[in-house]
């Protein structure tokens, strides 16, 4: 692929298992943020735009690139969000971050079963726990240089302020 976006471009990529807290970090980053910052949700694109189920072979990985890409190249900061599998979207992940030409940041949530759970049962969702444990991965690190590894105690406000000073200042 050629390379993507500009020096000046900012690239987070936020992954994490279901219930770790990877959407509220991302939406918070992106409103502290204001425009110019764009949000590429893995489950809005699979979910509502393709209707497609997570499995091996699906498109939505290449959409979630393609996506992001686009976003770059025309000047945007872009937040990848979603639980991203390694073994499904490793690979595209891996490709984006390295043809970014700007500056480029991979967080991992590391949040336990037990607190994803817990978690969960905060919010509204379709979906249950025994859901949620056949999608967990206890540490689906991407192996990137640089990966910063968030821990499950680290609150809302100090895990959306780490995520947040990745992007550049606001002129």
């Amino acid at each position: 692929m050629p390379r993507t976006g500009s020096p000046g471009t900012a690239l987070i990529v936020l992954r994490g298992n279901s219930g770790a807290g990877k959407t509220t970090v991302a939406r918070f980053v992106r409103e502290a943020y204001g425009r110019g910052c764009a949000l590429v949700e893995q489950d809005y694109l699979r979910r509502v735009v393709l209707r497609e189920r997570d499995v091996p072979g699906a498109v939505t990985p290449a959409l979630i690139a393609q996506t992001a890409r686009f976003a770059l190249d025309a000047g945007y900061h872009v937040i990848c969000e979603g639980i991203m599998a390694s073994g499904r979207y490793g690979p595209v992940l891996e490709e984006l971050v390295a043809d970014h030409r700007g500056r480029s940041s991979v967080f991992y949530l590391d949040v336990s079963f037990a607190e994803s759970v817990r978690r969960h049962s905060t919010r509204r969702v379709s979906y249950t726990v025994e859901d949620m444990r056949g999608w967990y991965r206890h540490q689906d690190l991407l192996g990137l240089p640089g990966e910063v590894v968030v821990p499950e105690h680290s609150t809302l406000t100090q895990t959306v302020e780490l995520v947040a000073a990745r992007l550049p200042a606001r002129l």
